[in-house]
């Protein structure tokens, strides 16, 4: 690595901290620093610097224009670190120095950092980096998963193949998180009859700590050093290991780091193992169980995610007793009572419920949209017989996008410039939404087609990369979007391939779909996205079936298949797409979010009334895809839905889309694309949402 001279020694600094990845000062020090190796390591200042060449610092440096740059850019960060008047000092609750404790089995912060696979871990990265800008005391806990989750690519038959690759760690943002004492944060966990060491890593997220637990230390065995390689890896075995590891772990390490802890939130049921280590630490100190238990639940705050029954996990009960063996302690007299409030009988046979755990252990609790919780309380219900639905302990917290993050450069200066430079300090206020209206057409048409024409550069450098670089078959070059014009319609669908999100809806009538595409003087183009789970075989099939599509002549060159999804990806297609298409199964879309990134671009959504879509379609802002058939009937609901879909393409979207003034501007699409920006953001980002979770749960959860 090369040595920083005092002046600039401060880049080092900047990179370690991944608010730089939300900063726009900061992120344009390392863009002008040396472009092209900001674009070669894919925006990673931690590795840029590492490849840095003396004679482009050298050139750096002698630029007064990049210095004054690189001063302002040390007085933000300087500034953010000691600010003290945040929303949280003026508004949140005095917890005297204690913090809430975000436990998550993944973190999507930035690409550099790849230990997440999808929305779960994209949530819990826009929530710590809105917990940082508004100044709540959050500690994040997660895995350090040296192989994170798999890098994607295609058979000659469009078949998804999954490639591990052990992360480079001296190119991530890490460091070994330290005790109060100065020594690296070890700890062990029981786990059976053995005891398995965990190291910590820490990860600064603006005020936020990250902190990651990794099992590859030579003191583990094999196995054990195994546990934290792969993210959602492995069999049921391994999956409660893990669980165990960041819940009984997680718990232990913030302890030793010397945390003290009001309240814990746990996303998703992959921590709920929590509550033990918390039930535990209350009895070994003089606590019944059950006022531990009444304790622990008081202050816990719980977030499920789906109502998919694949998302819970649950274990026989011999395999949870196996691996818990030895993290009883005094609590061993209780094993049974601890191991009821995991019971759950979905109608197979009783099972050791993860979802069940929590629900039974928090006092606070919500679904992450309003038909959510809706669907979550009906779900539920036999945990609480003899209370009507309606009074279930589930609220709803729709989630949100931290725009920081997702908000193109584009938009961003645009909205400066009609909107005041303070926006983002109070994008929440539903009164800046309506300031949006008033932004000339001109403007916001210049800076979509902008990034549309960025959307395409992307695409086609990736694709010359594939063909000269890695020698891919001409077949996957021409799947990649290669044929694409960038004047057309641009269509996106990217999220995980799994059946009840029915990627293939829309060809359901493939010759009308095809006079869709190809219309003379109104083509559209549609591109997709996204991962399979390396178990789910039918969404590996649906992923095959629309890359053969794309080699398809009858469609015209007008579908794509864009390969390894990642964030990366995410920010080209939610910005540079002109619709967002959205078509689950209702109502197994618990919310969703990549519509509300597309949408605050001025990208509207086409999507089913599922999820957050539900909430935020108001009839002008973009359009909701309402097949009329019996639910019960998916074959008829699918064609129904797909025939709606048709229908809105061809009387409304394509129209609405091409329908240009003498000056080419399409004022009818720029209203919807007005409406979109305007109804979506206050309402759909992490600033409303983590300010609801502080008020509504938070708040009384530490201070009940």
């Amino acid at each position: 690595m090369i040595q920083l001279p005092g002046r600039v020694t401060r880049l080092q600094e900047f990179a370690s901290d991944l608010w730089w990845s939300w900063s726009p000062d900061v992120r344009e020090v390392f863009r002008r620093l040396d472009y092209a190796l900001w674009r070669q390591t894919a925006h990673n200042p931690v590795r840029m610097l590492k490849l840095l060449s003396p004679e482009a610092l050298r050139r750096a440096m002698d630029d007064a224009a990049w210095l004054a740059c690189y001063d302002a850019a040390a007085l933000r960060l300087d500034a953010m670190r000691s600010r003290a008047e945040t929303w949280w000092a003026t508004q949140g609750p005095d917890l005297g120095g204690r913090v809430i404790a975000y436990f998550s089995a993944e973190f999507a912060l930035h690409q550099s950092l790849p230990i997440y696979a999808g929305g779960l871990g994209v949530l819990a990265g826009d929530h710590c980096k809105e917990a940082s800008d508004l100044g709540v005391p959050l500690v994040g806990v997660g895995f350090m998963y040296p192989q994170g989750y798999f890098h994607q690519s295609l058979s000659a038959d469009g078949w998804q193949e999954e490639r591990y690759e052990r992360l480079d760690w001296t190119d991530a943002p890490i460091e070994p998180a330290i005790t109060p004492d100065g020594r690296p944060c070890i700890t062990a966990v029981p786990l059976g009859n053995r005891s398995v060491l965990v190291a910590v890593w820490r990860v600064r997220v603006g005020r936020v700590p990250l902190y990651l637990l990794d099992t590859d230390l030579e003191e583990n065995a094999p196995w054990d050093r195994e546990l934290s390689a792969r993210l959602y890896g492995g069999d049921r075995e391994t999956r409660i290991q893990q669980e165990i590891i960041l819940g009984i772990g997680g718990v232990r390490v913030l302890k030793a780091l010397g945390h003290d802890v009001a309240a814990c939130h746990l996303n998703e049921g992959h921590a709920a193992f929590v509550v033990l280590q918390r039930i535990r630490d209350l009895c070994e100190r003089g606590w019944s169980f059950e006022e531990a238990h009444a304790e622990v639940r008081r202050t816990t705050v719980f977030t499920t995610h789906t109502p998919v029954p694949a998302g819970h996990d649950a274990f026989p009960f011999n395999l949870v007793e196996k691996h818990l063996a030895g993290v009883w302690g005094d609590l061993g007299a209780h094993r049974e009572q601890f191991l009821a409030l995991g019971h759950y009988d979905n109608g197979s046979g009783p099972l050791f419920n993860m979802t069940a755990l929590a629900l039974r252990t928090a006092d606070g609790i919500n679904g992450v949209s309003a038909l959510h919780a809706d669907v979550t309380r009906r779900m539920w219900a036999p945990l609480w017989p003899g209370v009507p639905p309606e009074r279930l302990p589930v609220r709803a917290v729709t989630n949100g996008v931290h725009v920081s993050t997702w908000i193109a450069s584009e938009i961003r200066r645009l909205f400066d410039e009609h909107l005041g430079r303070d926006w983002l300090d109070r994008h929440d206020d539903p009164a800046l939404g309506y300031a949006v209206l008033a932004i000339p057409d001109e403007a916001i048409w210049a800076a979509r087609q902008a990034l549309r024409s960025f959307l395409f550069t992307f695409v086609r450098e990736r694709a010359r990369h594939r063909w000269t670089v890695e020698r891919v078959a001409a077949t996957r070059i021409v799947a990649a979007g290669t044929m694409f014009d960038q004047q057309t319609l641009t269509i996106g669908f990217a999220r995980r391939f799994t059946s009840y999100k029915r990627p293939e809806l829309v060809f359901a009538d493939p010759d009308r779909l095809t006079r869709i595409l190809t219309l003379h003087g109104r083509p559209v183009q549609l591109v997709f996205a996204g991962k399979a789970h390396p178990a789910d075989d039918a969404g590996k099939h649906h992923l095959q079936q629309i890359y053969q599509r794309a080699l398809d002549p009858r469609y015209g060159g007008r579908i794509a298949f864009i390969d390894d999804y990642d964030l990366h990806v995410a920010h080209f297609l939610v910005q540079g797409c002109d619709v967002w298409l959205n078509t689950p199964r209702k109502p197994l879309e618990a919310s969703g979010t990549s519509g509300m990134k597309a949408a605050i671009n001025g990208t509207p959504n086409l999507s089913i009334g599922d999820g957050w879509w539900a909430e935020g379609y108001a009839g002008d802002n973009g359009w909701l895809i309402q097949g009329e058939a019996d639910p019960a009937d998916q074959a008829a609901q699918d064609w129904a839905d797909a025939q709606a879909l048709y229908d809105l393409l061809e009387q409304q979207v394509v129209p609405a889309f091409y329908d240009r003034d003498g000056r080419g501007i399409p004022r009818r699409w720029l209203r919807i694309v007005k409406e979109s920006i305007r109804t979506v953001l206050p309402r759909f980002s992490t600033r409303r949402m983590v300010k609801q979770y502080v008020t509504e749960l938070y708040g009384p959860a530490a201070t009940r």
